[in-house]
Protein backbone atom coordinates (compact mmCIF):
# COMPACT_ATOMS: atom_id res chain seq x y z
CA UNK A 1 0.00 0.00 0.00
CA UNK A 2 2.82 2.15 0.68
CA UNK A 3 4.72 1.77 -2.67
CA UNK A 4 1.47 2.21 -3.75
CA UNK A 5 0.74 5.46 -2.55
CA UNK A 6 4.02 6.43 -3.52
CA UNK A 7 3.55 5.67 -6.93
CA UNK A 8 0.61 7.76 -7.34
CA UNK A 9 2.12 10.79 -5.57
CA UNK A 10 4.79 10.48 -7.92
CA UNK A 11 2.66 10.21 -10.91
CA UNK A 12 0.97 12.92 -9.83
CA UNK A 13 3.87 15.23 -9.35
CA UNK A 14 5.02 14.55 -12.48
CA UNK A 15 1.67 15.51 -14.55
CA UNK A 16 2.13 18.91 -11.91
CA UNK A 17 5.41 19.52 -13.33
CA UNK A 18 5.28 18.82 -16.62
CA UNK A 19 1.64 20.86 -16.87
CA UNK A 20 3.78 23.68 -15.23
CA UNK A 21 7.14 23.90 -17.99
CA UNK A 22 5.27 25.73 -19.84
CA UNK A 23 4.82 28.31 -17.44
CA UNK A 24 8.62 28.23 -17.14
CA UNK A 25 9.04 29.06 -20.81
CA UNK A 26 6.78 32.27 -20.49
CA UNK A 27 7.83 33.48 -17.72
CA UNK A 28 11.50 33.28 -19.20
CA UNK A 29 10.11 35.16 -22.04
CA UNK A 30 8.66 38.15 -19.81
CA UNK A 31 12.11 37.96 -17.57
CA UNK A 32 14.05 38.62 -20.63
CA UNK A 33 11.73 41.67 -21.89
CA UNK A 34 11.90 43.10 -18.35
CA UNK A 35 8.10 42.62 -17.81
CA UNK A 36 7.28 42.64 -14.31
CA UNK A 37 4.92 39.67 -12.72
CA UNK A 38 4.19 41.28 -9.10
CA UNK A 39 3.42 38.48 -6.43
CA UNK A 40 -0.62 39.26 -6.71
CA UNK A 41 -0.57 38.71 -10.58
CA UNK A 42 1.70 35.27 -9.74
CA UNK A 43 -1.16 34.26 -7.68
CA UNK A 44 -4.09 34.97 -10.63
CA UNK A 45 -2.15 32.81 -12.72
CA UNK A 46 -1.62 29.82 -9.85
CA UNK A 47 -5.15 30.02 -9.13
CA UNK A 48 -6.02 29.31 -13.03
CA UNK A 49 -4.03 26.73 -12.86
CA UNK A 50 -5.58 25.31 -9.61
CA UNK A 51 -9.04 25.64 -11.16
CA UNK A 52 -8.61 24.70 -14.15
CA UNK A 53 -6.76 21.54 -13.24
CA UNK A 54 -9.73 20.81 -11.15
CA UNK A 55 -12.42 21.28 -13.66
CA UNK A 56 -10.51 18.77 -15.63
CA UNK A 57 -10.09 16.19 -12.58
CA UNK A 58 -13.85 16.45 -12.15
CA UNK A 59 -14.65 15.48 -15.99
CA UNK A 60 -12.21 13.06 -15.77
CA UNK A 61 -13.75 11.60 -12.49
CA UNK A 62 -17.26 11.78 -14.30
CA UNK A 63 -16.17 9.62 -17.05
CA UNK A 64 -14.08 7.06 -14.90
CA UNK A 65 -17.93 6.17 -13.11
CA UNK A 66 -18.48 4.78 -16.50
CA UNK A 67 -15.36 3.02 -17.58
CA UNK A 68 -13.13 -0.35 -16.25
CA UNK A 69 -10.43 1.08 -14.38
CA UNK A 70 -8.12 -0.53 -17.29
CA UNK A 71 -9.80 2.03 -19.66
CA UNK A 72 -9.49 5.21 -17.91
CA UNK A 73 -5.79 4.49 -17.65
CA UNK A 74 -5.54 3.51 -21.19
CA UNK A 75 -7.31 6.98 -22.48
CA UNK A 76 -5.47 8.66 -19.78
CA UNK A 77 -2.06 7.31 -21.19
CA UNK A 78 -3.57 8.37 -25.20
CA UNK A 79 -4.22 12.03 -23.33
CA UNK A 80 -0.92 12.53 -22.13
CA UNK A 81 0.93 11.08 -25.10
CA UNK A 82 -1.09 13.20 -28.08
CA UNK A 83 -0.30 16.34 -25.43
CA UNK A 84 3.23 15.29 -25.31
CA UNK A 85 3.69 14.50 -29.14
CA UNK A 86 2.35 17.97 -29.70
CA UNK A 87 4.43 19.50 -27.08
CA UNK A 88 7.77 18.07 -28.71
CA UNK A 89 6.76 19.06 -32.39
CA UNK A 90 5.52 23.06 -32.03
CA UNK A 91 6.13 23.52 -35.51
CA UNK A 92 2.62 21.18 -36.12
CA UNK A 93 0.87 23.88 -34.73
CA UNK A 94 2.20 26.93 -36.41
CA UNK A 95 1.12 26.27 -40.01
CA UNK A 96 0.16 28.82 -42.25
CA UNK A 97 -3.72 27.60 -41.76
CA UNK A 98 -3.43 28.31 -37.91
CA UNK A 99 -1.85 31.04 -38.01
CA UNK A 100 -3.70 32.78 -40.52
CA UNK A 101 -6.94 31.74 -37.59
CA UNK A 102 -4.63 33.05 -34.77
CA UNK A 103 -4.38 36.19 -36.36
CA UNK A 104 -7.79 36.85 -37.11
CA UNK A 105 -8.88 36.21 -33.99
CA UNK A 106 -7.82 38.14 -31.01
CA UNK A 107 -8.31 35.60 -28.48
CA UNK A 108 -7.08 32.88 -29.85
CA UNK A 109 -3.90 35.45 -31.05
CA UNK A 110 -3.57 35.32 -27.24
CA UNK A 111 -3.82 32.38 -26.21
CA UNK A 112 -0.96 31.53 -28.90
CA UNK A 113 1.14 34.21 -27.71
CA UNK A 114 1.54 33.59 -24.51
CA UNK A 115 4.98 35.42 -23.74
CA UNK A 116 2.76 39.06 -25.62
CA UNK A 117 0.41 39.61 -22.97
CA UNK A 118 1.42 42.98 -21.70
CA UNK A 119 -1.26 44.56 -23.43
CA UNK A 120 -0.98 48.02 -22.18
CA UNK A 121 2.86 48.20 -22.61
CA UNK A 122 3.06 48.94 -19.59
CA UNK A 123 6.06 46.32 -18.14
CA UNK A 124 4.04 45.25 -15.52
CA UNK A 125 1.65 42.82 -15.42
CA UNK A 126 -1.91 43.64 -14.56
CA UNK A 127 -4.63 41.51 -13.39
CA UNK A 128 -6.74 41.48 -16.75
CA UNK A 129 -3.81 40.24 -18.32
CA UNK A 130 -2.86 37.82 -15.63
CA UNK A 131 -6.09 36.19 -15.91
CA UNK A 132 -5.12 35.63 -20.03
CA UNK A 133 -2.23 34.60 -19.30
CA UNK A 134 -3.15 32.09 -16.39
CA UNK A 135 -6.40 30.96 -18.68
CA UNK A 136 -3.88 30.20 -21.96
CA UNK A 137 -0.97 28.47 -19.85
CA UNK A 138 -3.62 26.13 -17.96
CA UNK A 139 -4.11 24.23 -20.92
CA UNK A 140 -1.94 21.29 -20.30
CA UNK A 141 -3.46 21.75 -16.52
CA UNK A 142 -6.77 20.98 -17.90
CA UNK A 143 -5.59 17.85 -19.82
CA UNK A 144 -3.26 16.84 -16.61
CA UNK A 145 -6.24 16.89 -14.33
CA UNK A 146 -8.45 15.28 -16.41
CA UNK A 147 -6.06 12.17 -16.76
CA UNK A 148 -5.83 11.99 -13.07
CA UNK A 149 -9.10 11.83 -12.70
CA UNK A 150 -9.99 9.23 -15.59
CA UNK A 151 -6.98 7.23 -13.47
CA UNK A 152 -8.61 7.30 -10.26
CA UNK A 153 -5.46 9.81 -8.75
CA UNK A 154 -6.29 12.20 -6.19
CA UNK A 155 -7.83 15.45 -8.07
CA UNK A 156 -7.39 17.72 -4.91
CA UNK A 157 -4.14 17.00 -4.65
CA UNK A 158 -2.90 17.57 -8.42
CA UNK A 159 -4.76 20.87 -8.30
CA UNK A 160 -2.89 21.43 -5.37
CA UNK A 161 0.50 20.80 -6.22
CA UNK A 162 -0.32 22.11 -9.82
CA UNK A 163 -0.93 25.95 -8.03
CA UNK A 164 1.87 25.36 -6.13
CA UNK A 165 4.21 24.55 -8.63
CA UNK A 166 2.54 27.11 -10.73
CA UNK A 167 3.46 30.45 -8.70
CA UNK A 168 6.83 28.48 -7.83
CA UNK A 169 7.68 28.44 -11.41
CA UNK A 170 6.63 31.44 -12.92
CA UNK A 171 7.92 33.74 -9.76
CA UNK A 172 11.51 31.76 -9.94
CA UNK A 173 11.50 31.96 -13.74
CA UNK A 174 10.60 35.54 -14.65
CA UNK A 175 13.53 36.05 -12.49
CA UNK A 176 15.89 33.73 -14.24
CA UNK A 177 15.36 35.46 -17.30
CA UNK A 178 15.16 38.67 -15.97
CA UNK A 179 18.85 38.03 -14.26
CA UNK A 180 20.57 35.66 -16.38
CA UNK A 181 18.28 36.35 -19.93
CA UNK A 182 17.92 31.83 -19.87
CA UNK A 183 16.88 32.42 -23.51
CA UNK A 184 18.23 28.73 -24.20
CA UNK A 185 16.02 27.15 -21.35
CA UNK A 186 12.84 28.56 -21.91
CA UNK A 187 13.07 27.78 -25.48
CA UNK A 188 13.91 23.74 -24.19
CA UNK A 189 10.32 24.04 -21.41
CA UNK A 190 7.51 22.85 -24.19
CA UNK A 191 10.23 19.82 -25.22
CA UNK A 192 10.94 18.87 -21.24
CA UNK A 193 7.57 19.12 -20.87
CA UNK A 194 6.43 16.81 -23.89
CA UNK A 195 9.02 14.21 -23.43
CA UNK A 196 7.92 13.94 -19.31
CA UNK A 197 3.97 13.91 -20.44
CA UNK A 198 4.79 11.04 -22.77
CA UNK A 199 6.94 9.12 -19.93
CA UNK A 200 3.59 9.34 -17.22
CA UNK A 201 1.38 8.28 -19.84
CA UNK A 202 3.03 5.16 -20.72
CA UNK A 203 3.66 3.94 -16.72
CA UNK A 204 0.18 4.39 -17.01
CA UNK A 205 -0.18 1.60 -18.96
CA UNK A 206 3.49 -0.61 -18.47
Amino acid sequence: MILLSLGNFFAILSIGIASNLDNAGASIAYGIRKIRIPWFSNFIISLMGFFLTLVGGIFGKWMALWLKPSIGNLIGMIVLVIIGICLLYPTLLNSKSVRYVSTSSPILKILRNKDELDLDGSKTLGFGESILLGISLSVNNLVGGFDVGVTHLSIWGISFISGVLSYVCVGLCAYLGSRFAAEKLGKQASFMAGILLILVGLHQIF
